[in-house]
């Protein structure tokens, strides 16, 4: 199993999708450069937090045009799991590979701290091993996380079972408390909190490995070489 983590000019949390991979979990884990214009042979890609071309624009907005995306891009469409992780779900939002957007924070406020966190849908690649209804203790960090979307995309999330989670403490402002959403073919999925920061004993928190092992241990996983 190797997971392909991207890395931007700007981000700051691939080291720590690195080691909750390839350290906490054991398995493999490679970065990948923004300029690259293939994935090389990776069963799974990570879009991890930071702030990549320093948030210019807006969040992501830069990171939408790198050459990598294009690769992201068709491995997602062929299937191949996609998880974004706070700026990493910026991105997507971005690139148009999941619905709505990033705005900032209700009260124009940085927010950093754990918060609670419930899985609304456990039928997904990457909550497979999650329980409907489970709550998780999910640090977050940043200052453009509040979700919005117009109301026909987020009853059309919620018809479809694509609201994967959501906030118990709604610490940005979030429509309907949306956390992290899935997009419609259910194998890309972002997420403002970080589950690599939960996912170590010493940190005293490992409730994020649910959502990394249900990555790689996905069913549906294609384990192929993609480009």
């Amino acid at each position: 199993m190797k997971v392909g983590v991207v890395v931007f000019p700007g981000s700051n949390c691939d080291h720590d999708a690195w080691y909750a991979i390839s350290e906490n979990l054991q398995e493999t884990a490679e970065f990948i450069w923004h300029d690259s214009r293939s994935l090389g042979n990776v069963d799974a890609v990570i879009l991890p937090g930071g702030f990549s071309y320093g948030d210019y624009l807006r969040c992501g907005a830069i990171a939408k045009f790198s050459p990598v995306m294009d690769a992201v891009k068709r491995f997602a469409k062929d299937g191949g799991p996609v998880l974004g992780l706070c700026n990493g779900f910026q991105i997507l939002t971005e690139a148009g590979l999941l619905p709505g957007a990033l705005v900032r924070n209700r009260e124009l406020k940085y927010v950093c701290r754990t918060i609670r966190l419930e899985v609304v849908s456990a039928d997904t690649p990457f909550t497979h091993q999650a329980r409907k209804g489970q709550i998780l203790r999910i640090p977050v960090a940043h200052g453009e996380g509040c979700y919005v979307a117009d109301e026909y995309t987020l009853d059309a999330l919620e018809r479809e079972d694509q609201v994967v989670f959501r906030y118990l403490d709604n610490c940005n402002g979030s429509m309907r408390d949306i956390a992290g959403i899935v997009n419609a073919e259910r194998n890309v999925m972002g997420m403002m909190p970080h589950p690599e920061r939960a996912s170590d004993r010493l940190m005293g928190n490992t409730d994020g490995l649910v959502i990394l092992s249900s990555l790689l241990t996905a069913p549906s996983l294609v384990r192929t070489t993609r480009s």
